[in-house]
């Protein structure tokens, strides 16, 4: 079973990716990271990864599930990414898990598929307008699952956020 994970450029909140990259390892899920471009990505707090494929490289067919990370990165280079959006609207469609954490949100509600749905996020004055413009709600829960549809506040609920990934990925 594989995840793609995908990270902004600069900017994402290592936690974030760190937590639910080291749970799925222990549950045996695979990953590919993707971003805007390839190479490396810079993290927050000075974390270095490598985006090995672009977002426009993607095969959504070979994976189960998409997890967007969150950080200040993600209104500058995810939001309104048009590819990302497009992406999101694929694994919906598909029942595939959906999930995202942090500021990363943002990028399901301008996908659609946030309407009528409880979502958790960061609570920043931007992602809250840009998520109930949406016809979104939210909840202070750090972690919230809704259907195939997982969402959460931030670094310090990655843990758990991985740990609802794994359990939706594994039922």
């Amino acid at each position: 079973m594989k995840i793609l994970v995908v990270i902004p450029p600069e900017n994402f909140r290592d936690e974030e990716l760190a937590d639910p990259l080291s749970a799925f390892q222990a549950a045996g899920i695979s990953i590919d990271i993707a971003s805007t471009r390839r190479g490396v990505c810079k993290g927050m707090l000075g974390a270095r990864v490598t985006a090995t494929h672009t977002l426009e490289e993607v095969d959504p067919g070979e994976y189960a599930g998409i997890m967007i990370v969150g950080g200040n990165g993600s209104p500058t280079y995810l939001w309104d990414n048009e590819m990302l959006i497009t992406l999101v609207k694929y694994f919906h469609k598909n029942r595939k898990l959906v999930a995202a954490i942090c500021l990363s949100p943002v990028v399901l509600a301008h996908a659609g598929i946030l309407k009528g749905r409880t979502a958790a996020c960061y609570m920043s004055p931007a992602s809250k307008k840009e998520i109930l413009k949406e016809g979104g709600y939210l909840s202070d829960s750090p972690v919230v699952v809704d259907g195939s549809i997982i969402t959460a506040n931030g670094p310090m609920a990655a843990k758990e956020f991985a740990g609802e990934i794994i359990r939706n990925l594994k039922s």
